[in-house]
């Protein structure tokens, strides 16, 4: 098993190292990526961003496929920035799983332990281990083109655990599954995350497998981090569009004074927070409210906008609508049968302040 160093003293309370400590600025062309990581022990922590945002170029760089340009790259203790892959204890679990399609599930799990110099017997010694922790001790023998969809994925588990990894790397591990091997496989890999003693990088776009198996969310934009903390913190107070977008809330920049938010020159928001200077306002599309005329008892925040866009959003509509800011709305199937809504109709948009956040932009 991986050392799992805590450092402190005994008199002023202990202080845990990060088991990775990293700093990874890597150039190519035009792009670059320039982001610091830290990793504890046991902690599962989830990169997410766009595409093309350099989640993979920072997982790829971590496990020693992509040179560094700059920065540093420390696990448990060791600067592995110059380091061969095959040198670092490092299990990586890529998005295709990659595995070998002549040797058995059985061997694509001792393949690593192989590499490490450890005997044919005990490498298989190994490899059954891990098979029978993953629930498939009955299909060693079977090559991958006869495994379905989830056991592949739980081999390329298997086989990523098998080197005794101290940073375990997973690039988007339940992508390629359809939505029903997607749930149970998620739960299964919740739990053998939770018993990995080392770090864990989760590298996805999917909000869900972050909010699902991640401890802490690190969001990534154009090469460079734009927020990370808990989930609660992250969807209670977006940053960025790209992360309003992610937890489903709209958000809009603009300059406190109290209560209000002015958004733009002729328009603020109203908040049951009070926020001075640069802020934030956000609030989720089902406290959005739509009206065919201006709305009796004169809410507190209400414009007129022009419905631009309306799609199915689960069992809700999402409508999207255009005026002094364009807002997202979810309303239900009904209610847009009432308002008779077609693209370019004028409605009346209604927020109440008390479903409405503010909060400092720095």
């Amino acid at each position: 098993m991986p050392s799992l160093p805590v450092a402190g003293s005994s008199s002023g309370g202990a202080s845990v190292r990060p088991l990775l400590d990293a700093r990874l600025v890597v150039r190519r062309g035009e792009f670059e990526l320039d982001i610091a990581l830290s990793i504890r022990a046991g902690e599962t922590v989830a990169l997410l961003g766009p595409n093309g945002a350099g989640k993979t170029t920072a997982l790829r760089a971590l496990a020693g496929l992509t040179p560094l340009s700059g920065g540093h790259l420390v696990v448990d203790g060791q600067d592995l920035s110059a380091t061969a892959p095959e040198h670092r204890r490092v299990g990586v679990v890529f998005q295709d799983y990659l595995l070998f399609p002549h040797l058995s599930a059985r061997d694509n799990v001792a393949f690593g332990p192989r590499r490490q110099g450890i005997d044919r017997r005990g490498a298989h010694a190994i490899a059954d281990r891990w098979l029978d922790r993953v629930g498939l001790s009955e299909y060693g023998r079977r090559k991958p083109r006869h495994l379905s969809g989830g056991q592949a994925q739980r081999v390329a588990l298997a086989r990523a655990l098998a080197v005794d990894p101290v940073l375990l790397l997973l690039d988007e591990p339940l992508a390629a599954l359809d939505a029903r091997t997607r749930l149970s496989t998620r739960a299964e890999l919740h739990r053998h995350l939770t018993a990995h003693p080392g770090a864990t990088l989760l590298v996805t776009h999917d909000p869900l497998d972050a909010l699902v198996l991640a401890d802490r969310l690190v969001v990534v934009e154009n090469g460079r981090v734009v927020q990370e903390g808990d989930a609660a913190t992250i969807t209670a107070q977006p940053r960025t569009d790209y992360v309003a977008q992610l937890v489903g809330l709209n958000l809009f920049s603009g300059v406190g004074a109290g209560h209000v938010v002015h958004v733009t020159n002729d328009f603020a928001m109203t908040a049951t927070d009070t926020v001075e200077g640069e802020a934030f306002v956000a609030f989720p599309p089902s406290a959005v409210a739509l009206h065919p005329r201006r709305p009796d008892g004169s809410p507190r925040n209400t414009w007129e906008a022009t419905l631009i866009d309306i799609q199915r959003h689960g069992d809700s509509l999402r409508v999207l609508l255009e005026g002094p800011v364009r807002v997202a709305a979810d309303i239900t199937p009904a209610a847009a049968a009432q308002l008779e809504l077609v693209p370019g109709r004028r409605l009346w948009v209604a927020v109440k302040a008390s479903e409405t956040r503010a909060y400092p932009a720095a």
